[in-house]
């Protein structure tokens, strides 16, 4: 009986060191917890620096749903065009602070930085594709089978200027010259330029068939 009590004993105790040494598996990571910390630390970053025309000025992010992979919408193409339009590109950006008023051009700069949209004064930061009326836009219109790169850029300024340069359907070869003068206000304040935005896309000459 003593025997028996003592094998008893002696199991229950093996059992007792055996439990304590057991370490629970470590819970596994779904990657879901990973994700939400690269989402909230990753956004884009506007940057002008490679932008000739506005490489010394603060940037910030436009965009635009006018935008199809790197080309502009048909839409927004000249009526010449198949299915052209000639509605301006839609455009959106948070509001930039110290920034009264936008300024807005369409250049393109593969043919001589002709202007197809200037709009001055815009105070709304989220346009509508077709908002720029038929004076302030000319859709692009590149010749048959080329492709144009078109450039948009928006300047937040501090005040108006005494004149907003340049003409639609006009090359801008001075183009650094209109840009530089948004940067003094009508009263002749410089530093005027509080920061430029910038949406890039192209568009291939397609002309209907004779």
């Amino acid at each position: 009986m003593k025997k028996t009590l003592a094998l008893i004993l002696c199991g229950a105790l093996m059992l007792s060191i055996a439990g304590c040494g057991t370490t629970a598996a470590p819970a596994v990571n779904s990657g879901s917890d990973t994700q939400a910390t690269t989402e909230t630390t990753t956004a884009a970053v506007a940057d002008n620096s490679d932008d000739k025309f506005v490489s010394a000025y603060p940037a910030f992010t436009v965009t635009s749903e006018s935008l199809d992979g790197t080309k502009w919408a048909k839409a927004c193409a000249h009526t010449d065009l198949v299915d052209g339009e000639n509605a301006s590109p839609q455009l959106s950006w948070e509001p930039v602070e110290g920034a009264t008023v936008y300024v807005i051009y369409m250049v393109d700069i593969s043919a001589s930085n002709n202007i197809h949209w200037k709009s001055a004064y815009a105070t709304e930061t989220n346009l509508p594709q077709g908002w720029a009326s038929s004076d302030d836009y000319f859709g692009p219109r590149p010749p048959e089978g080329a492709t144009n790169q078109y450039n948009v850029y928006v300047f937040a300024l501090k005040a108006p200027v005494e004149r907003v340069k340049g003409s639609v359907r006009l090359p801008a070869i001075k183009f650094q010259e209109f840009v530089d003068a948004l940067d003094t206000d009508a009263e002749g304040n410089t530093g005027n330029i509080v920061a430029v935005g910038r949406v890039i896309g192209k568009c291939t000459g397609n002309y209907p068939a004779d």
